[in-house]
């Protein structure tokens, strides 16, 4: 079954570029157009579209806005935000109110195409000229969240930690870092106070859940 699509542009010239581009392909059928918010809500609302096609830039509200609506209104029809703009903000805000995909306008007629049908296949889809922002904020969000979660453990309870979340006994903590049993309790109270904890198990659940692992590795 074909795809189908609405065009949401401003610009008269780019929606007929991008039906002159979709109408080669029969997997792809333009179900109509819209030059605003107005009518791009409209138009999703009467035809349920598949796929469309959205500007970020629109006349009254942006893009992101129509995106939110219909994501809310029609939550199976996917949005590819289609844009002259890199930046990052309008990216996050983008992913945040529900876009699939998020295109650049210098993208060929091709990779448009296969954005296209892997967002009709149910899948995610991002330009790869902003993939590797998208990473590096999704580090810097979990770091920040590293440094809140395990703020004021020192390095040597940090370490007591992870292998108290590993289910090891002070014992045997004791023998990896080579300290004694005495030193190692006082270093699990110290750190069940500090993160207001009441016991090992929880403890062990708190560094799981805050990814301790994946911190001390990003660390080293």
């Amino acid at each position: 079954m074909a795809l189908r699509i609405l065009l949401v542009d401003d610009h008269e010239v780019v929606r007929l570029g991008l039906r002159a581009l979709l109408s080669r392909y029969p997997d792809f059928v333009v179900v109509d157009e819209a030059a605003n918010a107005r009518e791009a809500l409209e138009k999703v609302r009467l035809h349920r579209p598949d796929i469309v096609l959205l500007d970020i830039r629109l006349p009254g509200k942006n893009g992101i806005e129509v995106c939110r609506e219909i994501k809310e209104q029609l939550p199976k029809t996917n949005v590819i935000i289609l844009t002259s703009y890199a930046e990052d903000e309008m990216l996050f805000d983008a992913i945040s109110a529900g876009a699939a995909g998020y295109v650049l306008k210098q993208v060929g007629g091709d990779d448009l195409v296969r954005a296209i049908e892997c967002v009709g296949r149910g899948e995610a889809l991002l330009d790869p000229a902003v993939t590797q922002r998208v990473l590096e904020r999704l580090r810097q969000a979990a770091r920040q969240e590293w440094a809140t979660a395990f703020a004021g453990l020192t390095e040597q309870e940090l370490r007591v930690l992870e292998l108290v979340a590993d289910g090891r006994t002070n014992k045997d903590i004791a023998h990896a870092l080579f300290l004694g049993e005495g030193t190692v309790r006082n270093y699990v109270s110290s750190i069940l106070s500090k993160l207001g904890l009441t016991n090992r198990a929880e403890a062990a659940a708190y560094a799981v859940r805050h990814n301790l692992k994946e911190f001390l590795a990003e660390a080293s």
